[in-house]
């Protein structure tokens, strides 16, 4: 069972949150927050598995939350979940810690798959963040991501499961695209990010987009 802590300062987008995750059977609501400050006290006393956290909030925001969160409950995987997707939040939010960023414009379904991405791990993001991610990156403009080492020696597969990563894809997404497992989508990506010397599956993007694997927009 998934333990998924909601931070939000609106009650009716926290009471929408509940029903979609207890929609799901291997998700567990373990507390409701409306401030950064409610989010931490209750994520040090409940220890979710994943938190979606709002940013603007009164009090205590989602940024200071999450840099606060992260220190004291760091098995916590934190994903932002905001209506504003613009770079004046995104990098103070992945800076706190939040290992992934998500529109609230997203498909329920799409939502709960972030949910369970997160915390196997994985960093979710709504496509057209990732690809910003990405460009500002390859353009050499700081951003939370190590250009790793071009040239490398890659299989027809993982070439084919690196490109749909730069495309932002999920596992279970690869898995259907290229007509494999979601065990060997991760075994390949796996290999890819120990031979580009990837820590996340963001550098592994930029690596994708560096190497012209997928373009960057223009």
């Amino acid at each position: 069972m998934i333990r998924v802590l909601l931070v939000d300062d609106q009650q009716l987008v926290r009471a929408g949150l509940r029903m979609l995750c207890d929609s799901a059977d291997d998700l567990e609501v373990v507390g409701e927050a409306e401030d950064g400050h409610e989010a931490v006290v209750l994520a040090e006393s409940q220890a979710p598995d994943v938190v979606l956290m709002d940013l603007r909030m009164p009090r205590v925001d989602g940024i200071v939350a999450t840099r606060r969160i992260t220190e004291r409950v760091p098995s916590a995987r934190i994903v932002v979940l905001t209506t504003f997707d613009d770079d004046d939040h995104l990098y103070p939010a992945l800076a706190a810690g939040a290992c992934g960023f998500l529109a609230k414009d997203m498909s329920p379904e799409r939502l709960l798959d972030a949910i369970r991405r997160a915390h196997a791990g994985e960093t979710p993001f709504t496509p057209r963040v990732l690809r910003r991610l990405v460009d500002r990156a390859v353009r050499g403009n700081p951003a939370p991501a190590k250009p790793p080492a071009p040239e490398i020696d890659l299989t027809a597969r993982e070439h084919d499961v690196l490109e749909l990563v730069g495309a932002g894809l999920s596992n279970g997404e690869i898995s259907e695209r290229l007509h494999m497992g979601v065990t060997t989508v991760k075994t390949h990506i796996a290999n890819l990010m120990s031979k580009t010397s990837s820590a996340n599956r963001v550098q592994l993007a930029v690596y994708a987009a560096q190497s012209g694997i997928v373009s960057t927009p223009d």
